[in-house]
């Protein structure tokens, strides 16, 4: 579909207001793709045959809400995907992020058809396209972000560049209404600008799809606390610094060179303000009272608070353990029952007098009952197909996990899910989760994943009455011993959904014993680690 957008040429002259505004009225907004293609050909007729300039500027404002409406839609089918992205979920995203750059290249086009008439209107009008040139480049890169792909090559030298220009014309700060905004609210181009920069150093690959339209939305009201200012001679750097010559956003200080390209941040206000709004939630004020919204609670607000903070105020990616280089091939799998077996040695069965076999197995038992050895014990996993394990390149690591590479074909990856990984200098599994993975452009991912503490144990486990009864079949499990060097409590690991506090299951190790559980230590996409007792 992208190819086919490519070729898509203006065939229409626009010539005036009235007959863009019938053309956008037109779009088939219940069609997602439909209006992809349509607004996209729109697009391209201003950029081939453009009208006057103040023309051509209100009919591209005209198709703001229509391009983030088409835009969402069309997102919905490749964010919160597993990577890599197939082609159905590829296209779209491809598709999205084309109309994303068209806008930006389209105000950039119009700036050169503006009179130079002078004045505080002109320069309301400029800082307008400018920080329009500024909002689409983002908005393509937050795409990448919520895909995790990895960004293309120029796009934040073209970010850079739209910045640039501001600051050369003295409109860097010139209040811009916003009519995407909900609450009415202006902006300028250095407030757009400040807020991709720190959505860009909050590690964006590490936060889930939730967490980064909060992200993104807290920073449309906070960026005008942050101030950019160039760098001076003998002043002290802070870690991360800007240089507008360099295809990246913030750097370590030593990364950048000092001259009129470089530009520091200035975080104090924000951190003034993410300190009062962390005190607040632990007096109880609700997320919806402090302007954080009514879709998160005040735990989860808390916590993302703190991490981004330990970014924003510090200006530097946290990270707790250093990594050193590494190299080899690591063995990874995914999913419970590959999982378990790996960990385990052998096939699951249900422990004891519980040989509960699901569907497949039984239809499977009874295809080939006429081959089976009737003096070997029937486990049908016995061969375990499909329990395979994917080749991934070790990069580097650090004490507590790994950067991995996987060029070749292999199973699809989520943020946050369970694995187990036998690293390339040993020989037994541990119990790892996938903490951040980026697609890159020729299909290749990249994925960092942090073990889990302790050696683990696989077990099964099944909830005992009165919640089901005591007849219930055993599901895969794992126990993951306490590790008092570095303070970790004995846990269990245990499939999506299954904790709350105070559940009884029975856990059959080499023998059946009832747990309790405690409190919940972390989850992922797959799974849930809580704390237990033995009653």
């Amino acid at each position: 579909m992208n190819a086919v957008l490519a070729k898509v040429r203006g065939t229409m002259k626009i010539s005036d207001l009235q007959s863009g505004f019938q053309i956008l009225a037109r779009l088939p907004l219940a069609n997602s793709q439909q209006a992809a293609i349509e607004i996209n050909a729109f697009l391209d007729s201003l950029l081939h045959t453009p009208p006057d300039g103040e023309v051509y500027l209100q009919l591209l404002e005209q198709t703001r809400i229509s391009l983030c409406f088409i835009g969402e839609e069309l997102s919905r089918r490749y964010v919160n995907k597993p990577l890599p992205l197939g082609d159905p979920e590829a296209a779209p995203f491809k598709q999205v992020v084309a109309l994303w750059l068209k806008a930006a290249r389209a105000y950039s086009h119009c700036a050169q058809l503006q009179p130079n008439d002078g004045g505080s209107t002109a320069a309301e009008r400029l800082a307008l396209i400018l920080h329009r040139c500024i909002y689409y480049t983002g908005m393509a890169i937050g795409e990448h972000h919520r895909a995790r792909q990895e960004l293309p090559v120029g796009v934040w030298l073209n970010l850079h560049g739209y910045y640039a220009s501001a600051e050369e014309w003295g409109v860097a700060t010139v209040p811009v209404a916003d009519s995407l905004d909900s609450l009415g609210r202006s902006s300028h181009c250095t407030a757009a600008y400040v807020s991709l920069l720190l959505a860009d150093l909050a590690s964006p690959y590490t936060l889930s799809v939730r967490d980064l339209g909060l992200t993104r939305r807290w920073l449309c009201t906070w960026s005008p606390l942050v101030s950019l200012h160039p760098v001076l001679a003998q002043q002290s750097l802070p870690q991360s610094v800007l240089d507008l010559r360099r295809d990246c956003g913030l750097r370590t200080a030593n990364e950048c060179l000092e001259g009129d390209n470089s530009r520091r941040l200035d975080t104090s206000r924000l951190a003034t303000q993410i300190n009062q709004l962390m005190r607040q939630l632990r007096h109880r004020i609700s997320p919806a009272q402090l302007g954080l919204g009514e879709d998160c609670t005040s735990g989860h607000c808390y916590q993302l608070l703190k991490r981004l903070r330990e970014r924003w105020c510090t200006l530097r990616a946290a990270r707790k353990f250093p990594r050193h280089h590494a190299s080899g091939i690591a063995r990874m799998a995914t999913g419970f029952a590959a999982i378990h077996y790996h960990i385990s040695g052998k096939g699951f069965t249900q422990p004891g007098d519980s040989s509960i076999y699901s569907r497949r197995e039984f239809e499977r038992l009874f295809a080939f009952r006429h081959s089976l050895d009737p003096t070997q014990l029937l486990e049908v996993h016995q061969v375990q197909l499909g329990f395979g394990l994917d080749n991934w390149e070790v990069l580097d690591q650090s004490a507590s996990g790994f950067r991995l590479l996987r060029s070749s074909v292999g199973r699809k990856v989520e943020l946050g899910q369970l694995l187990s990984i036998c690293p390339h200098d040993g020989n037994t599994h541990l119990l790892a989760q996938v903490v951040w993975m980026v697609q890159e452009q020729g299909g290749s991912l990249v994925a960092g994943v942090v073990a889990l503490p302790g050696k683990p144990r696989a077990v099964a486990a099944r909830p005992l009455a009165p919640e089901s009864e005591s007849s219930a079949p055993y599901s895969r499990a794992f126990i993951l011993p306490a590790v008092f060097a570095i303070g970790a409590e004995q846990t269990l690991v245990l499939p999506l959904g299954w904790y709350r506090p105070e559940r009884v299951l029975e856990v059959y190790a080499d023998a059946p014993m009832r747990v309790k559980l405690q409190s919940r230590v972390d989850g992922g996409a797959d799974f849930e680690r809580a704390s237990f007792v033995i009653v």
